[in-house]
């Protein structure tokens, strides 16, 4: 049998029915079977995914290669048994429970083969919300590098690699690390490659997120977690020597796998693990967070990482809580600039910038965040019938602006807002006349959210109402033309305001009968 151009890598546990879908995108690549081969190691699998690898097995006998293994714990052991087997020109990585586009592998191998590439990464997308970063596949490049492109920001393994590259290395995944264990040898592909190139014209590969939200990505301990993040960094320092290359990649990780740990779900975590977790975060950040990396943090995880080194856990927890709020704890204005009174502002034993407390651009999304308090009818100047929305804003900044600069609408709809001050803060009431409410929803009725927005100097910003208590007012019967609606203005699941309206056909009106005056009732 002639040498196959590329061999597709599946780690195989417990992914049906995705897994089908997986193999059916294998099949029917336009590279051909003839210049293909599918090496795919069940990891113990005990639901019906080893039965579906031998039914493609037997149909493609020629192409696909099934190896079976007690379950390892992680996609590493079966990625490297399945690594020995290989041997195709190049290796590409899929998760059994991802797809590729029908043409993926003869793009990527095509483009490897022309431009002389050891490492090509195809546009990945993500479906049922998974997240991918996009930021490497903003354009088609023949050549990028940890430097001058996002590369670091997408290490793992489902790219198209030259096996000879993975072989001269000897590149294999860490086997002591179950999550994250395809980052060391994506990242060390990259390093050694004569050239690493991007493909963003077409959408290679679809990363899914199962229903069940099982993916490893998303099922793991804090502890393993945070082992891994040390891991990681740990690698990445020894791989890389001191300088920009090493600080691109660090800045990835601190971002992601550290930063991340520094959140809400730590304050769950019993005392004496949270002082562990505080302990070992900090000497990651002592030892390798340079001012480079500090400066090109979001401000959020710079905050975080800093207090995590200079402060106590107790003022880390505090941070954290602040910063889990939708709004800061208080803000000082001067010289047009606002500034989060977060943890370590203006105390001089931190010595920390105002500037990493500047939060001026994000200052029109704090101001339109507002906490519904009432609602109510009432009736406009005209004497037409409206609804009456009362909120609440912490800030008193928000009566200085001129009246323009805030609008209170409900879908389409922009009613009539009055603003004054009212201790703390500011109180906003915003009347919207019935009638215009019914003739912006289509004739089957709908709901609309009641948002917020407001334009200052450092741009605009928009947020629904909400609050933290149910809030309603008595549905309204109203006519629209011959028609008769219930106006139901009250809050949804996510304590968001929202107008209901709905219109009253004979059905409905017989329903609601049945249910007020049931079958045998009185």
């Amino acid at each position: 049998m002639s040498q196959p151009d590329v061999t597709v890598v599946i780690a195989v546990y417990n992914t049906m029915p995705y897994l089908t879908t997986c193999l059916d995108s294998l099949v029917g690549q336009t590279i051909g079977l003839d210049r293909l081969e599918v090496v795919a190691v069940d990891d113990g699998s005990t639901d019906r995914s080893g039965a579906e690898l031998d039914r493609y097995a037997k149909r493609y006998p020629e192409t696909v290669r099934v190896l079976r293994q007690a379950n390892s714990g992680g996609p590493a052991v079966p990625s490297n048994r399945a690594l020995d087997h290989a041997r195709g020109r190049y290796v590409f990585f899929l998760g059994s429970d991802d797809h590729l586009g029908p043409e993926a592998l003869e793009r990527l191998v095509d483009a490897a083969d022309r431009w002389g590439s050891d490492v090509v990464l195809g546009r990945m997308v993500g479906t049922n919300k998974r997240y991918v970063h996009q930021a490497v596949y903003a354009e088609t490049r023949e050549q990028i590098d940890l430097v001058d492109s996002a590369l670091p920001w997408s290490l793992s393994n489902t790219k198209l690699f030259r096996r000879d590259l993975i072989e001269r290395h000897g590149l294999r995944f860490r086997t002591d690390m179950p999550m994250g264990s395809d980052q060391p040898f994506t990242l060390e592909a990259c390093v050694r490659a004569n050239k690493v190139s991007v493909l963003a014209d077409y959408e290679y590969y679809y990363a899914v997120k199962r229903h069940n939200a099982q993916n490893i990505t998303y099922a793991s301990r804090f502890e393993e977690r945070l082992r891994c993040a040390e891991e990681l960094v740990g690698f990445v320092a020894g791989l890389l020597e001191p300088g920009p290359r090493r600080d691109a990649v660090l800045l990835r990780h601190f971002s992601w796998e550290v930063a991340k740990l520094l959140q809400t779900e730590l304050l769950d975590l019993g005392a004496d693990l949270q002082e562990r977790v505080h302990d070992r975060i900090r000497k990651l950040v002592e030892g390798y967070l340079t001012d480079d990396i500090l400066a090109r943090l979001a401000p959020d995880l710079r905050l975080r990482l800093v207090v995590a080194r200079d402060a106590t856990l107790d003022r880390l927890r505090e941070l954290i809580r602040q910063q889990a709020e939708k709004t800061p704890p208080d803000i000082s204005t001067e010289d047009g600039r606002w500034y989060a009174h977060y943890v370590g502002f203006r105390d001089p034993s931190f010595g920390y910038p105002d500037e990493w407390y500047d939060m001026t651009d994000a200052s029109a999304k704090v101001l339109a965040t507002l906490t519904a308090t009432r609602l109510a009818w009432g009736r406009d100047a005209a004497g037409a019938r409206s609804l009456v929305v009362s909120a609440q804003s912490r800030w008193a900044e928000l009566a200085d602006l001129p009246a323009e600069a805030l609008r209170v609408s409900a879908g389409e709809v922009a009613g009539v807002t009055s603003v004054t001050a009212g201790a703390p803060g500011t109180v906003v009431r915003t009347a919207f006349a019935v009638d215009r409410l019914l003739a912006a929803v289509p004739l089957n009725g709908g709901r609309e959210t009641v948002r917020a927005e407001v334009s200052t100097p450092a741009g605009v910003g928009s947020a629904p109402l909400r609050t933290d208590r149910r809030v309603a007012a008595p549905r309204l019967l109203t006519r629209r033309g011959v028609r008769l609606h219930l106006v139901t203005p009250t809050t949804n699941h996510k304590g968001q305001v929202i107008v209901a309206i709905t219109p009253v056909t004979t059905g409905r009106f017989l329903a609601r009968l049945r249910r007020i005056w049931p079958s045998g009732g009185k």
